[in-house]
């Protein structure tokens, strides 16, 4: 091992070098030019290669002290990383030691969680506790839902929407155009006929745009994908008004299926007191959140339910199994349900609220405190992502992991995210705009397209 190696360095991510032109506009980056892409394999800037231990490793144990020294190295990126994120809504405060114990075992949860198949190294008794929970939460019965703890939010959209597929097979998908990209994954996917409808400056689906729509294709079943918070803004789609609109095209409750992606909010909005309520007493056929978001699951996760009369139609029976196939996947993490129970149990419905409160209360400060220093920024009614002007360099986007979109950028306030380090994000952001815009070469972008002229603070609409 080189006497150079530094088992306690942190581990190096520099910007990789972009090989590709995007067509997005570049405003605000300065350089005039297009934004850039990074394509294929180029996105590795570094990599831990996989070797052979030496013939005599078993003696030296040179090998192992080496790896040692690699995790070593690398935990330390990951807490000087986690110290600096904020663009991305993973709840990063949680405490898992006590299912440490629980390492050793392959735990998988194949096949449907509700048939106990011949493997017997399973957490269904863990599954099956958090799906009750998350069936009393969106008020269905026992005896009513089907539902499985799917390996990301992806999945529970692929399987939501499947669901609709199969119980209106010449159904077409409507979607809002902010969407996230997996429901249109999922067109693709199943070769779905997928119509985008227009949406608010707030991200919020445009109901007058969907009627029009609608009135266009009455012909054929509608399958839709409603938004319980958008990636970008974390807009809530007014599930009432969808349903109202489908009642005023004449489209019946036996010719529609409604599944509402929570991916965040969905755990979040139960907690909210003026929030519309996402409920199966409601005519929706499947509702999805993730557990790594919110819930705070350090591996992705995610929980799928949905109405247990619309899984027969695609659900078949696996006699390698001695199960039933109705999920996505196949194999399931097994792992996953164990720290959901876990956290379900120790917070609880009252623990939850608290977090939703804490969460809202300091993204309203973040945008306030945005605003007061001169900063486009805007915050919808029920949601905890702070929407702003995209910083103008891309070094400052990287270090404080921020997700961009055009001329935008956002903060998701999670539990984690404390007034100081929303105090130490601002002093740096506020410290680098005196250098972007401090000699009036440049100017802050125009924003009002993204967020509305009212939350814009451009030199036009101050």
């Amino acid at each position: 091992m080189s006497t150079e190696f530094d088992p306690t360095a942190i581990l190096s991510e520099p910007v990789p070098t972009p090989i590709a032109q995007s067509d997005l506009e570049s405003n605000g980056t300065g350089d005039g030019g297009k934004r850039e892409l990074v394509l294929g394999r180029n996105v590795h800037t570094s990599c831990l290669a996989v070797t052979e231990p030496d013939a005599n490793d078993d003696i030296t144990g040179d090998k192992d002290a080496y790896m040692a020294g690699v995790l070593a190295r690398y935990r330390k990126t990951l807490l000087e990383r986690t110290k600096h994120h904020l663009g991305y809504p993973y709840n990063l405060d949680f405490d898992y030691g006590a299912l440490a114990q629980l390492h050793h075992f392959s735990i998988n949860n194949l096949g449907d969680p509700f048939i106990e198949s011949n493997y017997g190294v399973h957490s269904r008794q863990f599954e099956v506790g958090v799906l009750d929970w998350f069936a009393r939460l969106w008020e269905i019965e026992k005896d009513d839902y089907w539902g499985y703890i799917t390996n990301c939010g992806t999945e529970g959209n692929l399987h939501g929407i499947l669901v609709g597929r199969e119980v209106f097979p010449d159904g077409i998908l409507y979607a809002s155009r902010e969407s996230h990209y997996s429901v249109f994954k999922a067109a693709r996917m199943y070769r779905m006929d997928c119509i985008k409808v227009d949406t608010h400056v707030s991200g919020e689906i445009d109901c007058a745009d969907l009627k029009v729509k609608l009135l266009a294709n009455k012909d054929k079943p509608a399958i839709f994908n409603i938004n319980i918070g958008t990636t970008v803004k974390g807009a809530v789609d007014d599930l009432d008004q969808v349903i109202q609109t489908l009642e005023e095209c004449g489209i019946t409750q036996d010719r529609f299926y409604i599944h509402c992606d929570g991916a965040l909010f969905g755990l979040m909005m139960p907690f909210v007191k003026r929030a519309p309520k996402v409920s199966f007493k409601k005519p929706i056929g499947s509702v999805s959140v993730s557990g790594h978001k919110f819930v705070g699951c350090p591996m992705p996760c995610g929980v799928q339910i949905t109405r247990l009369q619309h899984i027969n139609a695609l659900s078949r029976n696996v006699e390698y199994l001695a199960s039933r196939d109705a999920t996505i996947m196949g194999s399931r993490n097994g792992h996953a349900p164990i720290f959901l129970w876990y956290t379900l149990n120790r917070k609880g419905y009252k623990g939850f609220q608290k977090e939703v409160q804490k969460c809202l209360r300091n993204a309203h400060y973040l945008k306030d405190r945005l605003r007061d220093a001169g900063i486009s920024a805007m915050l919808n009614e029920l949601s905890s992502t702070v929407v702003f002007e995209r910083p103008m360099d891309e070094e400052f986007v990287r270090r404080w992991q921020l997700a961009c979109e055009g001329n935008i950028a956002h903060v998701v306030v999670m539990p984690n995210v404390t007034i100081d380090k929303l105090e130490s994000f601002l002093e740096e952001l506020v410290e680098k705009r005196s250098t972007w815009y401090g000699d009036g070469k440049q100017v802050p972008p125009c924003v009002a397209r993204d967020i509305g002229s009212d939350s814009c603070l451009c030199g036009q609409h101050k």
